[in-house]
């Protein structure tokens, strides 16, 4: 069985949510988390909690819608030239410091080298300034976060590094809450992917994953998942970290709670005039809450991605409580979303988090690629590719990491049966975490 290069290279892609010794600190940064207990000091800003609009920054709108307010396509064009490269041109040009306190460092002398940002320009805008006007202009977007992306926005909490270049930052919201957003580098292949959160927290309660366990504190803004991308964008280029060029949304919180913010935001990771990701290298993660969940990306520009865990309805439901509906139900969902569907954006992802003794047999692989037959032959032009996760330690002895037999054991199964199964690679587990652990313990800690 073939499968598309661009799902391919999104296979590579997905990470295995980790961290590991700190950029900013020498030695070993190392966390155990006991209680995901949500401290009743944070109050969450509740005005994206239920989807509510929410204000719109800079980085967040076209060339166009920009430029009606910038005064002019000239400025807004320059303003996305600096964002491409992770610049907040409200403090280039204010000659402001950069990151404030985690990457003081780090980042010391690089932002104010005019000559190698320079050299990142289009050339026909190297030398154009943004005056008083325009930036008073562009400081009035960010008027909801304190005039500024960065550092209002969102500002750099902490960012770890692994051994092998898996970089994970912790990014603070204006109300003191945090979300985790990983970098997967593949530095033999020149390029890197990024795994973006779309909520604090999550609602859909996942037994084997902690941020499952927080719950859901309230989603983010299209601005807030961007300035996750603006972010990772100045890392690359300061730590010399291959470019991004592929999008996962599988971080914190599930695409679609939120489904309005993340369709602005991909609508603006793909636009050829703005972030220029290719729609087939982005791709959009869920549980499916209901068989409507994937109605809501189906004219998006994305592929799109399913949490199966299994296929067995009773055990689905152990894994996931707040299933409320049959695999058969969903799986048409699915089916119907797919067949409306561009062919080029056809390909779709199940994934598993493999747990010993629990969705790791026999029987469930069998089931498991029953099910997956449906898809392949209901929806032409298909290209499905079922992604195996060894299941990450959390620190709830229910459950553990299955073998390598018995993973590998999995996967023949599906092969056997003519549905193509990915192995994840396990990358940054050297000082390893679950997704959300981080940003729970600072919470803890408050």
């Amino acid at each position: 069985m073939k499968i598309s290069k661009g799902l391919h290279l999104l296979l590579l892609a997905v990470p295995v949510r980790a961290f590991s010794p700190s950029l900013t600190s020498p030695g070993n940064y190392r966390t155990q988390l006991h209680s995901t207990q949500i401290p009743t000091e944070i109050t969450p800003n509740t005005q994206n909690a239920d989807n509510d609009e929410a204000p719109l920054g800079a980085i967040a709108m076209s060339v166009d819608e920009l430029a009606e307010i910038m005064g002019g396509k000239g400025r807004s064009r320059l303003v996305w030239d600096y964002y491409r490269i992770g610049i907040d041109p409200l403090k280039y040009f204010r000659n402001e410091a950069s990151s404030g306190n985690v990457l003081d460092t780090f980042m010391q002398g690089i932002e104010t080298n005019d000559e190698d940002i320079q050299n990142l320009l289009p050339s026909s805008r190297k030398t154009q300034p943004l005056g008083k006007d325009a930036l008073e202009r562009l400081s009035s977007l960010y008027e909801e976060y304190g005039g500024k992306l960065e550092g209002g926005v969102a500002k750099l909490s902490h960012v770890s590094r692994a051994n092998d270049g898996t970089t994970k930052m912790l990014i603070e919201l204006k109300d003191g809450l945090e979300v985790e957003t990983v970098i997967i580098p593949w530095f033999d292949k020149g390029w890197s992917t990024i795994c973006i959160s779309s909520q604090v927290g999550c609602k859909q309660g996942c037994t084997f994953c902690n941020t499952g366990r927080m719950g859901k504190l309230r989603n983010l803004s299209a601005t807030e998942i961007l300035s996750q991308f603006f972010y990772a964008l100045k890392i690359c280029r300061l730590a010399s970290i291959p470019k991004l060029t592929n999008v996962v949304l599988m971080g914190m919180g599930d695409a679609a709670d939120n489904p309005s913010e993340v369709k602005k935001a991909l609508k603006i990771l793909t636009d050829v005039d703005l972030f220029h990701m290719g729609q087939t290298k982005v791709m959009v993660s869920t549980v499916a809450p209901s068989p409507e969940a994937f109605k809501l990306f189906q004219d998006s520009p994305c592929v799109l991605a399913w949490s199966v865990h299994a296929a067995n309805d009773e055990l689905r439901k152990k894994l996931v409580p707040t299933t409320k509906h049959t695999m058969d139900e969903l799986r048409q969902g699915l089916i119907d979303t797919l067949n409306a569907r561009p062919r080029r954006l056809r390909a779709t992802m199940l994934e598993i988090a493999l747990i010993d003794g629990v969705n790791d047999t026999d029987e469930a692989a069998f089931e498991l690629a029953e099910f997956s037959k449906v898809l392949m032959k209901e929806v032409e032009g298909i290209k499905l590719v079922c992604n195996l996760i060894p299941f990450n330690d959390i620190g709830d002895q229910r459950y553990k990491k299955p073998s390598k037999d018995r993973v590998q054991r999995f996967q023949q199964i599906l092969w056997e049966n003519g549905v193509h199964a990915h192995i994840r690679t396990t990358r940054g587990d050297d000082e390893s975490a679950a997704c959300g652990q981080l940003a729970t313990k600072k919470m803890k800690k408050r």
